[in-house]
């Protein structure tokens, strides 16, 4: 146990890795400039908080920055990352293990679609679970117990993922699959398509985007 960012940083060899709220990367990069090895691998998962910037305070350049999720809870996360010039052959090894074993990584080539990712994929669940939400209420509204409402939407979505997975299809294809000429997933469609649901949800990925820049910047 140590009692500072700093001091943990420089018993420290191999990776060091910043994860804080980007509200506290300020002060935390502060207490660490100059702390850090010149053979260190620094992984950063701060949302928002630029490559530059890192490296400008910390005066490092070895940098790795990645954006996982919730799910790498239980190994079912995706991680999106990019690395710098100077982070070796070997050092990004490490860190496609080090990723790996939260779920699949994902490596960009720049670093904007860090926070496209960001938006998009870390920020993902929070759409996920509010849908999820959406449909056990409704569930629930026509008569479900909230038990039985939340064991059908769950199994639906997990059961819907794995099958567009393995079927290789586009999510369109698939929708039409299931989509008859005046029936029940037609009008359920309209009524979707009506609401402005891909509008809403493009916007809120948008907003979700602009803000994660928004914070590379305070």
């Amino acid at each position: 146990m140590v009692e500072s960012n700093r001091e943990a940083s420089e018993d420290n060899k191999e990776v060091v890795v910043l994860a804080v709220k980007p509200q506290r990367a300020g002060l935390v990069l502060n207490e660490l400039k100059g702390a850090l090895h010149p053979d260190n691998l620094l992984l950063s998962i701060i949302a928002g908080t630029t490559i530059e910037t890192i490296a400008k305070e910390l005066m490092h350049s070895a940098i790795v920055r990645a954006m996982p999720n919730t799910p790498a809870q239980i190994g079912q996360g995706i991680t999106v990352w990019t690395a710098t010039p100077e982070v070796s052959e070997t050092q990004q090894s490490r860190i496609r293990t080090l990723l790996g074993a939260l779920g699949q990584e994902m490596v960009v080539e720049t670093e904007r679609m860090i926070d496209m990712a960001t938006a998009l994929s870390a920020t993902g669940p929070t759409y996920i679970f509010l849908v999820m939400e959406a449909l056990v209420d409704a569930g629930v509204h026509m008569g479900f117990s909230r038990h039985v409402a939340q064991e059908l939407v769950m199994q639906t979505m997990l059961g819907s993922v794995q099958f567009a997975r393995e079927s290789h299809k586009h999510p369109a294809e698939l929708r039409n699959m299931v989509t008859s000429p005046g029936g029940t997933s037609a009008e359920a469609i309209y009524q979707m398509e009506k609401g402005g649901l891909r509008t809403v949800l493009s916007k809120a990925v948008y907003a979700a985007y602009k803000r994660a820049v928004a914070l590379g910047k305070t």
